[in-house]
């Protein structure tokens, strides 16, 4: 489309398709059928392909932005092309009386063949065809985006009859086509004279989209869809400005009793036509980036870091992403829609793209834009590919080395927003442990913990590692609900008294990912929680040989145990990890703790049958009670099934009958 004159204008945004009442008889008026099973095609992509009626404004739009980069190629090596009008744009009229939407660009144009071949034909992409014509390096600069042949018939969404009037740029006025078409087989072409070169397509809607909430003919509805799918497509998109005009003052009267909203000839462009992440970072000042991400997140709160690059490549990408500042309140509703807002060459494709960020990355908010991505024909939806996966492991290498940068950076506020981060995100970012293990070890050395000697949780492993003991083989660790009960665990009682440093694991996602960590930096991660405690070096002779003396001197009571608590106790054994507590309950290695039970239980998960081992301190009071022949069998078996019900709830389970326990508790004490 050149510039119209105010006369042209009028045209357009009262225009009315001549086509539809054309002489059928005219010799000059060819009928043709589409190409392939059109009406099959038409449904398929009318009812299927496009699950959103509002989709026909951004295909149509993306169609002129494409003619018109088309152009711009083609006049690189004639500028006779431009015909004196070398301001590129998009223009968008409404016509109430007649009920139709026109878009109009002064792109490339078609002649009657091209109109045949690429109108004419179901999926048969002329952006596409045009694209494997460029060399090389003019597809790296091209904005062409139509690389799907159906985005022009997602009109037919809306409209029952589709004319296209257009003119190839170079060619004489009288080349003009008219094009015509219900989309139910066939379609018309005529010659017409159009003075101006590109192309026309006006959609003349269906009842159910002309009236009511569906209406297309309200302009600030059209303007809103533009702003959303297309505000940054480089070219202007224009609409005519509507003004406020006041009725004449009646006599005797200072002031008009009413106004309206009435059009001029003036045309105003809508969309913002620049992107901020096309922009080189070095160009942007950090207010941009916050009013960017705010504009885009609806957040009042600024971000709490971001970064911005453009990937090169075998995909070619750029991505804008922010860490927010506040947890949202369905961070761990993992069903919960999340993802980054994809664009493709400028145009908005999808809100919540959530295959371009793993789940446990599901907090960050941003915007990704690339050419190369495999959408389906519609698209709406992304498709699993090698790409794809690029993508998202791109975006999840550039998130943990931001995050990183911030965790070992020596300045205070950048220690200090990684602080806030982990707060906020810690638990989130433990899932990745078990979900990407290709990031694996980049995630642990971000993660961080409260200790048996330090309660800030700021200690990472490399930090532990550097404070470990001289002849210490593994890195200590014990899971619990809270840090209160991870303290006064009695699992840690050894370790205390031999002034041994073990990290406290309070998080539900915890014990969880530790089934996938099991080393860090060449060096085991072991829970003291489950199986055997081996201090190795830090476990003298003498300890050990105390230790084999106390089982055999234990014997009877243990084998007593055994056969009081029955089926609620794997084994029974003597402990070498308890200092001041009667007894523990430990879990063999790959098996689930009490705790971990819990949470599945109340996740309402199956839960497969586990039994601990009841480990007794053999110098505790309450366990020599037990060796006293004074107890009768009676005494014995409440006393057994208390000590092993304290030290369940020590270990953070619950009792199943905590009745009968306190009962048991009560006929003790009363004795």
């Amino acid at each position: 489309m050149s510039e119209l004159n105010p006369v042209d204008n009028q045209k357009v945004d009262n225009q009315k398709v001549d086509s539809i009442n054309v002489d059928k008889s005219s010799p000059e008026l060819k009928k043709h059928t589409f190409e392939a099973e059109v009406a099959q095609l038409l449904h398929l992509v009318t009812h299927s392909l496009y699950s959103n009626s509002d989709i026909f404004v951004r295909e149509l739009v993306s169609n002129a932005s494409d003619a018109c980069d088309k152009l711009r190629f083609e006049a690189t090596n004639d500028d006779s092309l431009y015909e004196d009008d070398g301001e590129l744009k998009i223009r968008i009229a409404v016509d109430e009386d007649a009920k139709t939407i026109t878009f109009t660009d002064n792109g490339i144009g078609m002649n009657e063949a091209d109109a045949i071949e690429n109108l004419g034909t179901i999926a048969k992409s002329g952006t596409k065809a045009f694209l494997d014509k460029l060399s090389e390096s003019q597809k790296q600069d091209g904005q062409l985006i139509g690389q799907f042949g159906v985005g022009f018939y997602s009109g037919f969404i809306v409209a029952d009859t589709i004319s296209v009037e257009t003119r190839k740029a170079g060619e004489p006025a009288d080349k003009g086509v008219r094009w015509v078409s219900d989309g139910t087989g066939s379609f018309t072409v005529e010659p017409i004279t159009k003075e101006t070169r590109g192309t026309s397509i006006t959609l003349h809607l269906k009842e159910q989209y002309s009236e009511g909430e569906d209406s297309y003919l309200d302009r600030g509805k059209i303007k809103q869809l533009v702003n959303k799918y297309s505000d940054h497509i480089s070219l202007p998109i224009q609409m005519r400005k509507e003004v406020w005009q006041e009725d004449e003052v009646e006599e005797g009267s200072d002031t008009p009793t009413n106004g309206q909203m009435v059009l001029t000839d003036e045309w105003e462009t809508i969309n913002k036509a620049s992107a901020l992440w096309t922009r080189s970072a070095s160009e942007i000042e950090d207010e941009e980036y916050i009013d960017f991400y705010k504009n885009i997140t609806y957040d009042m709160d600024a971000p709490l870091a971001w970064t911005h690059n453009r990937v090169e490549g075998r995909v070619q990408y750029t991505q804008l992403l922010y860490i927010p500042k506040k947890a949202p309140v369905d961070l761990y509703t993992r069903e919960q829609q999340h993802g980054l807002k994809l664009y493709v060459k400028r145009v908005f494709i999808m809100d919540e793209a959530e295959q371009l960020l793993p789940m446990y990355l599901r907090f960050v908010k941003g915007v990704i834009d690339s050419a190369d991505l495999p959408l389906n024909v519609s698209r709406e939806l992304l498709q699993e590919s090698r790409d794809v996966k690029s993508i998202r492991d791109g975006n999840a290498r550039r998130i943990l080395t931001l995050l990183a940068s911030l965790a070992n950076s020596e300045d205070s506020d950048k220690q200090e927003k990684f602080a806030q981060f982990y707060a906020e995100f810690g638990d989130v970012i433990k899932e990745g442990v078990g979900e990407d293990m290709g990031n694996q070890e980049r995630i642990a050395k971000l993660l961080r913990y409260a200790t048996s000697t330090q309660d800030s949780v700021t200690t990472s492993f490399e930090d532990y590692k550097a404070r470990m003991k001289d002849g210490q083989k593994a890195i200590y660790y014990l899971t619990a609900d809270n840090l209160a009960a991870a303290k006064n665990s009695p699992q840690l009682e050894l370790f205390k008294k031999k002034g041994i440093e073990v990290i406290l694991m309070t998080s539900r996602v915890d014990e969880w990912a530790m089934n996938f960590l099991t080393s860090f930096d060449e060096t085991s991660l072991q829970n003291i929680a489950k199986g055997a405690v081996d201090l190795g070096d830090l476990q003298d002779e003498a300890e050990k040989a105390e230790a084999e003396k106390a089982q055999e001197t234990m014997k009877p009571v243990v084998d007593k145990l055994k056969t009081a608590l029955g089926e609620r106790a794997k084994d029974v054994k003597v402990s070498t990890r308890l200092v001041d507590s009667p007894a523990c309950l430990v879990v063999g290695e790959g098996e689930l703790s009490p705790q971990m039970i819990q949470m599945l239980k109340q996740m309402g998960q199956d839960v497969p049958e586990s039994k601990p081992t009841l480990e007794v301190n053999p110098d505790h009071p309450l366990i020599k009670k037990l060796e006293s022949s004074e107890q009768s069998v009676e005494d014995f078996d409440k006393l057994a099934q208390v000590i092993f019900d304290q030290a369940l709830l020590a270990d953070g389970g619950q009792l199943d009958d905590p009745a009968a326990y306190l009962r048991r508790v009560n006929e003790l004490l009363m004795r």
